[in-house]
């Protein structure tokens, strides 16, 4: 059975390394001193040839240094080690808990490391790491009423999409919704926009303000192309209380004559407004319109110059209409573009639940203030 090998204090080495000099200065052979001291020949030396001539106290602050050393050592290791493992993971998303489950199991693989050390670098309680989500036949459901949701408005975030599925019958929270939404990927991408120059709404909006249906339509143009590259002209209706887009025309070319039928055709319809608002453009400064609506007892409140926030309302319905059509789709002809144009003007006031009206549609919201407009098409399915 062999002999256990005792490990010496720094102080021990040097104690011994002393006593061995003095040996050695007395004629005794290494071999002799080494015997004399309990340790190897090759030992004695080594510690010679390190420690000679050094006190205790040195030896020992030598030796602190060196474990101080090889501790930094294994921290820097540790954290190169960290800082590769989130390089891996880094090319996906790791928010949710279930990303983060796949990114620590593939860390583990990939690296060889433990479940604890693959959950602290990735912020993932290990709790939350074994425990294997439970998806219960009314989530399954809900799940698919969502995207049957957005399959119908993709660009609809997770509070429209709350207020469609409680419409449905869903008694759903928020915050389950979106949720589910994270999970399944249906995260709507948020759209950049300019940034403007934020101007008074004196002489707009807070002067002159909707308190009833028809007192005030708010009335502009949005400009678009055809698949051929010609010029489609869209002139966009809103009445500012109710929210409803009244008319959502298209054209190649619309002048004053034209915005006065499509004004004539809704004056039937729907009866005449208090107000029309709009900028400066000559289709609606001309004198030919301000004459007409003058006859009918209407009046226009015009805008001023560069200042679009005082028309918010039509404005806030352009924004829209190229968020959720304009910008996803390619007309081919001026008769396509019309009737794109028709059907989402019957989906955004049958449909499309608006956060300003408790998450009604404008159709709904109308019906209740006892006005609204008579489409004569079927809402389109």
């Amino acid at each position: 059975m062999s002999k256990k090998r005792k490990r010496h204090t720094p102080q021990q080495i040097v104690e011994k390394v002393r006593d061995g000099e003095v040996l050695l200065g007395q004629g005794r052979s290494v071999a002799e001193v080494a015997a004399r001291l309990g340790v190897s020949e090759v030992t004695f030396s080594r510690w010679r040839n390190q420690y000679g001539g050094m006190k205790s106290d040195a030896m020992k602050r030598l030796k602190e240094l060196e474990t101080e050393n090889s501790r930094l050592k294994r921290v820097v290791a540790d954290q190169v080690l960290d800082i590769a493992m989130l390089k891996e993971v880094a090319k996906g998303g790791i928010l949710s808990p279930a990303s983060r489950r796949r990114a620590a199991a593939h860390l583990q693989r990939i690296f060889g490391v433990s479940e604890r050390r693959a959950c602290r670098v990735l912020g993932q309680h290990r709790s939350t790491q074994r425990r294997q989500p439970v998806i219960t036949d009314e989530n399954k459901q809900l799940t698919k009423a969502i995207r049957a949701v957005k399959a119908r408005w993709p660009r609809y975030g997770y509070r429209r999409v709350t207020g469609e599925l409680r419409a449905e019958g869903w008694r759903v929270n928020a915050k389950r919704v979106a949720r589910l939404c994270r999970d399944e990927g249906l995260k709507v991408l948020r759209v950049k926009h300019k940034r403007r120059y934020l101007g008074s709404a004196a002489g707009g909006i807070e002067r002159l303000s909707a308190t009833r249906p028809n007192k005030v339509w708010a009335i502009d143009f949005v400009h678009d192309r055809t698949a051929d590259g010609r010029d489609l002209k869209i002139l966009a209706i809103v009445d500012e209380f109710t929210r409803e887009c009244l008319a959502l025309e298209g054209g190649r070319s619309i002048r004053s004559h034209d915005v006065i039928e499509v004004l004539r055709e809704l004056c039937l319809i729907r009866g005449v407004p208090s107000h029309i608002r709009s900028d400066n453009g000559p289709e609606f400064i001309a004198d030919r319109l301000r004459g007409w609506l003058s006859s009918l007892g209407s009046n226009s409140s015009f805008i001023e110059p560069g200042s679009p926030w005082q028309n918010a309302y039509v404005e806030s319905f352009n924004s829209r209409l190229r968020d959720e059509l304009l910008s996803s789709e390619l007309f081919p002809s001026l008769a396509e573009a019309k009737y794109l144009l028709d059907r989402y003007r019957l989906d955004y006031n049958h449909r499309r639940r608006h956060s300003a009206l408790g998450y009604q549609t404008p159709a709904e919201y109308a019906a209740s203030c006892g006005a609204g407009i008579h489409d004569e098409l079927a809402v389109p399915s």
